[in-house]
C-alpha cells in the first residue's frame, strides 16, 4: 500500500513538471511575439489638423493678397480670413467659414518686416494675430520707456493695425522634458528622440547649451547622457544631444508626462492657430493651452529668435527644450516666454518640422517617417467637426525613469510583459523533474540494500 502511494505521488509530480514545461514554453513564445513592435499607424492626424490643413490650403490657393491667415474655430471648423466677397464665397464652398478683414497677409508681413528692420529692443516680441487682423507687439518690464516710445513710433508709422501692449513678466528662455537633463550651464528638459539612421539623439532647445556641452542624467554628474553636437541659437532655438551609448533605448518614441506615464509620439506636424496643445517639462510637468500665433519673433536678452509658435501654455525655468504635442503628434520644443504656471503667461516654441529639416534627422520609432502634409480643400471638416477643446495629449503608456538606470534582474524576470515568468516556470519544472528522478533512484537503492541485507542475514 505504501509503495502504491509513493508511485502515485511520483507520477503526479512528473505530470506537474511536464505541464509546467509546456505552460512556461507557451508563455515564452507569447512574450517573444508580444515584444515585436506594432507597425506604425499610417496617416495619424490630430483633430485640429484636418481643419488646419483645409484652411492652410485655402490661404495658399487664394494668395496673400486676398487672405490673412486661418485658424480653428470653437466648433472645430476651419476659419479663413479673407479680404473680398469672392474669396469668401470660395472659402464657404470648400466647407470652411469665411471672416472678412481689412488687411491682407501681405500687409501684415510687411509690418513685421518693418519691425524687424528697426533697432533691436530686448524684451519685446511680436506676432500676427489672425483673429484680430493685427500685428501685436509686446514689451516686458525690462524695456525702458525710451525704447518703448521709439518702438511705438515705428508702429505708428506702419499703421493702426499694429497694437502695442506692455506685459508684467519678462521674456526669457526657460533654462535651468520632459525628463531633466543637466549640464554645468543649468537644467533643461529632453524634447523628442531623433535619429540620422546611424545614431540616436535628443532634440532639445538650442539655448540650453552650445556644441560641446556635456549632459548628465543625474545631479551628481555620474551618468553621462550625451554631448551637444549641433546647436542653433539665436536665430533658431534647437540643438542635438548625441547619446553617449549611441542609442535612445526602449520607449524612445514616448515622452514623459509625469506620474510614471508617457505619451507615444506617432508623427510630426505644424500646429494650427486655435489648436489645443500640451507641453511637458521637468519643472512644471504636463500643461495645456492653445496656439495663438505662428511665425512669432522674440527678442531675448541673448538674441532674436524668429519663426516661433506662440501659445497660452505656461512654462517655468527648467522646462526649456521640453516637447509640445497634441494627440500624439510632435509640434514644438519649449523655447521661452513670460510668466509662470501660478499666474499664467505666454510661451514660445520652436517648430519641430523646421528643426528636423535643418538638422537632417527624423523622429525615432512609430512617428519616424510620418510628416503630416497639407491637404486639398474639402468640405469634410464641417461635417461632424469636433471642437479643438476635445483634443488630448495622446495615447498614455508607462514610462521608465529616463532610460539611464537598468531595471533590477528580479523585476525584469517577474514582469508579466517579459519572457521572465515563462523562463522561471520552465526552470522550476526542470528542477522538479530532476528532483523526482533523484528521489526515485534513491528510494530504489535503499530498497535494494534492505532486500539484500535481509537475504544475507
Amino acid at each position: 500500500m505504501r509503495h502504491a502511494r509513493r508511485r502515485i505521488v511520483r507520477r503526479v509530480a512528473r505530470l506537474a513538471a511536464v505541464g509546467g514545461l509546456l505552460v512556461g514554453g507557451g508563455m515564452v513564445g507569447q512574450a517573444a511575439m508580444a515584444d515585436e513592435p506594432a507597425p506604425p499607424v499610417a496617416g495619424a492626424r490630430t483633430l485640429a489638423q484636418t481643419a488646419g490643413e483645409t484652411g492652410a490650403a485655402l490661404t495658399e490657393r487664394l494668395g496673400a493678397d486676398r487672405t490673412a491667415g486661418s485658424w480653428v474655430g470653437t466648433d472645430g471648423r476651419p476659419v479663413v480670413a479673407v479680404t473680398d466677397g469672392k474669396a469668401a464665397a470660395e472659402v464657404r464652398a470648400a466647407g470652411a467659414e469665411a471672416h472678412l478683414v481689412r488687411h491682407s497677409m501681405k500687409e501684415l508681413r510687411s509690418a513685421t518686416a518693418a519691425l524687424a528692420a528697426a533697432p533691436r529692443v530686448p524684451g519685446t516680441a511680436w506676432v500676427v494675430d489672425y483673429r484680430s487682423n493685427e500685428v501685436v507687439v509686446q514689451g516686458d518690464r525690462t524695456v525702458s520707456s525710451t525704447d518703448w516710445s521709439r518702438l511705438t513710433g515705428v508702429a505708428e508709422g506702419i499703421g493702426d493695425f499694429v497694437r502695442m501692449e506692455r506685459t508684467t513678466g519678462t521674456f526669457t528662455t526657460r533654462l535651468n522634458g520632459a525628463l531633466p537633463i543637466l549640464s554645468t550651464g543649468g537644467r533643461c528638459s529632453a524634447g523628442f528622440n531623433v535619429t540620422d539612421g546611424r545614431r540616436d539623439f535628443i532634440l532639445t532647445a538650442g539655448h540650453c547649451g552650445p556644441a560641446g556641452t556635456v549632459w548628465f542624467g543625474d545631479g551628481r554628474g555620474v551618468q553621462q547622457l550625451g554631448q551637444t553636437v549641433n546647436s542653433s541659437f539665436p536665430g533658431g532655438d534647437f540643438s542635438l544631444v548625441r547619446y553617449a551609448s549611441g542609442r535612445a533605448g526602449d520607449g524612445a518614441d514616448v515622452v514623459a508626462v509625469g506620474g510614471g506615464k508617457g505619451v507615444r509620439i506617432t508623427g510630426v506636424a505644424d500646429p494650427t492657430v486655435g489648436q489645443r496643445v500640451f507641453r511637458s517639462g521637468s519643472t512644471s510637468g504636463l500643461r495645456d493651452g492653445r496656439v495663438t500665433g505662428l511665425n512669432a519673433t522674440v527678442n531675448y536678452p541673448e538674441g532674436t529668435v524668429t519663426g516661433l509658435i506662440r501659445t497660452t501654455v505656461c512654462a517655468e525655468p527648467g522646462d526649456s527644450g521640453g516637447p509640445l504635442f497634441s494627440e500624439g503628434i510632435a509640434l514644438g520644443i519649449t523655447s521661452g516666454g513670460s510668466g509662470d504656471c501660478t499666474t499664467g503667461g505666454v510661451t514660445f516654441f520652436q517648430p519641430v518640422t523646421k528643426a528636423l529639416d535643418a538638422l537632417g534627422v527624423r523622429l525615432v520609432g512609430a512617428g519616424a517617417g510620418q510628416r503630416q502634409q497639407g491637404a486639398a480643400p474639402s468640405a469634410a471638416p464641417s461635417q461632424g467637426a469636433l471642437s479643438p477643446g476635445a483634443a488630448s495629449p495622446g495615447s498614455s503608456v508607462p514610462v521608465s525613469g529616463g532610460g539611464t538606470e537598468e531595471p533590477a534582474l528580479l523585476s525584469r524576470l517577474t514582469d508579466r510583459r517579459n519572457a521572465g515568468p515563462g523562463l522561471l516556470i520552465v526552470a522550476g519544472s526542470l528542477v522538479a523533474l530532476v528532483a523526482t528522478r533523484y528521489i526515485r533512484d534513491e528510494q530504489d537503492r535503499r530498497a535494494y540494500r534492505r532486500h539484500y541485507s535481509a537475504t544475507w542475514g
